[in-house]
């Protein structure tokens, strides 16, 4: 305040401290201390603050004309230091000829007697300083710009003050508080737990608009849900400098580290369960993630059925994938004995398998993971003696009669029948099976012979009629007669000979060979060798040899 007997006088009217200042916004200018600048030239106008860094600016410069004047003349430093004195408390502890002094050069210079906070400004410049999310320089921001930012601000600490809350309301139900008022122990109802989630991604939304991606920790889905956490995630850190780091997308890493703690806690709960389906989705190969899941569902002894039904979505979805055929025979082995017992439970489900299974091999009829885990369920059901598997396997052959995995099961499902064969591993494949009835045989031999009529060029049915034969304890030449169906003037010149399939020709020289007709066995091979299968032609000659034929060829 003024030296006591003296207020503070106003700059007299002839007084040379006094400047031209331009109009309003721009910042007047600093009085200058030479007193013979009456005659200065007005300063040029300047434009009015368009950004909130420019409009900050010039309201310090308002506050603090001064301010650049600090490292020039001895004058102007003085000036400057009474700019600064005359807005801080410690101007009253100066003496009587300081205060004399400093309101004194107040007076010359028309000093501003309340000043900016330096600390604010500081801390506002600090606000308007880096990027927002769209890497937009936030000093140029309008200044309706910076209010809508604001805001956004103030509502993401209001959701954040909601969010503690609900956290400090689920804390108390877990230690069984009561309420005060009502006498009821505290609980967090669903309504509460939705509530929070989408308060959660609000937030997630708002942090990312104000601050980015780099601005802030990631928030992936399962930060964002209140029922993770009080979960740590157990993050897998690859080695430093490691030579092949797997790029893992943010949403499966997160996912996985909390697996792993859930995993390593053996918790089996519903959110586990959750958790392994939400996993699936991402990585439906992902071996350890089917094996947690058949845990979790053994252990909350769910039904059976209900995952089976899920798990057919899935798997039509990934058609190649092994994972889910071992555990649907995990899911099988697990629910069998429940009603093994009650045939008609049984035979249902039998049925219902046999209906997935035909549908997902419509989508791929050679699907060696589908037909594998058929052949299993035949013999874990105990369907051998069911028409309906057998015709679903003519259905397929009637379809593409060269299907070999049709084929393959077709085989498995007749002479593996416990009816039909003798039991256990007594008898190979590829041996007789005298248990074998002969009706089937032949019913088998007919039905290979009438494939092959359709495509003699096919392996698949001539394949079939050797392994019925020989599980049958009959000979190649049984079928000497159908065989050479195909094969019609064999070395009588390249005019007459016709050969339609070469599969034929190889069969009749094994059945000429069983007959002891060693010339035209050796014929058949040569054939072979020379014009029908050339392509072959070492392996035919090592039949020869092997069939001991050569010699007669010599």
């Amino acid at each position: 305040m003024p030296p006591k007997g003296k207020a503070a006088q106003k700059p007299k009217a002839g007084s040379s401290t006094t400047t031209n200042t331009t109009t309003k916004p721009s910042a007047p200018a600093a009085p200058s201390t030479n007193n013979n600048n009456n005659n200065a030239s007005k300063q040029p106008e300047k434009e009015e603050p368009s950004t909130v860094a420019e409009l900050s600016r010039y309201h310090f410069e308002l506050c603090h004309p001064f301010e650049g004047k600090r490292s020039t003349t001895q004058a102007d430093q003085l000036v400057w230091l009474a700019s600064r004195l005359v807005t801080r408390l410690p101007v009253r502890f100066l003496g009587a000829k300081g205060q004399k002094d400093l309101w004194k050069t107040v007076n010359e210079h028309s000093l501003p007697t309340r000043g900016f906070n330096l600390r604010k400004y500081k801390k506002r410049q600090q606000q308007h300083k880096g990027v927002d999310s769209r890497g937009r320089d936030i000093g140029e921001y309008t200044a309706k710009e910076w209010g809508i930012r604001q805001e956004k601000r103030v509502t993401l600490s209001c959701l954040q003050l909601q969010s503690q809350r609900f956290r400090e309301l689920r804390d108390r139900q877990k230690r069984g508080f009561v309420d005060c008022q009502t006498g009821d122990q505290v609980l967090v109802t669903d309504s509460e737990y939705t509530e929070e989630k989408q308060r959660r991604r609000e937030m997630e939304r708002l942090s990312r608009e104000l601050y980015g991606a780099e601005g802030m920790a990631r928030q992936g889905k399962l930060a964002l849900d209140p029922e993770w956490d009080d979960v740590v995630p157990i993050v897998m850190e690859d080695p430093e400098n490691a030579l092949a780091a797997i790029a893992y997308s943010p949403d499966y890493a997160e996912a996985m580290s909390y697996l792993r703690a859930v995993m390593s806690a053996k918790e089996y709960s519903p959110r586990s369960l959750k958790l392994t389906e939400y996993i699936i989705n991402l990585n439906p190969a992902h071996y350890t993630v089917w094996l947690f899941r058949a845990a979790n569902i053994f252990a909350m002894k769910l039904p059976i059925p209900d995952e089976i039904t899920w798990l057919n979505q899935i798997a039509l979805e990934n058609l190649k994938n092994y994972q889910i055929w071992h555990h649907r025979h995990l899911l099988v082995e697990h629910y069998h004995p429940s009603i093994a017992t009650d045939p008609p439970a049984l035979a249902s489900f039998a049925t219902s398998e046999r209906e997935f299974l035909t549908q997902i091999l419509a989508e791929d009829t050679k699907n060696y993971h589908v037909w594998s885990y058929r052949s299993w369920m035949v013999g874990k059901l105990g369907v051998w003696g069911n028409p309906e598997e057998l015709r679903s396997t003519e259905e397929l052959i009637e379809q593409d009669v060269r299907n070999n995995s049709a084929w393959s099961h077709r085989f498995y499902l007749v002479f593996s029948d416990p009816e039909n064969c003798t039991p256990g591993e007594k008898y190979a494949a590829t041996e007789a099976d005298p248990k074998v009835p002969g009706e089937i045989v032949d019913r088998e031999v007919a039905y290979a012979e009438e494939k092959i009529r359709l495509a003699p060029q096919n392996q698949s049915g001539w394949n079939y009629l050797r392994g019925v034969l020989v599980k049958g304890g009959r000979g190649l030449s049984s079928v000497r007669e159908f065989a050479e169906e195909f094969v019609k003037g064999l070395g009588e010149g390249e005019e007459r000979e016709e050969v339609r399939s070469s599969h034929a020709l190889d069969l009749l020289a094994e059945v000429y060979k069983e007959l002891g007709e060693r010339e035209r066995a050796d014929l058949c091979l040569r054939r072979l060798m020379e014009k029908w299968d050339r392509i072959r032609g070492g392996y035919w000659q090592w039949r020869r040899e092997g069939l001991g034929l050569a010699e007669v060829a010599a």
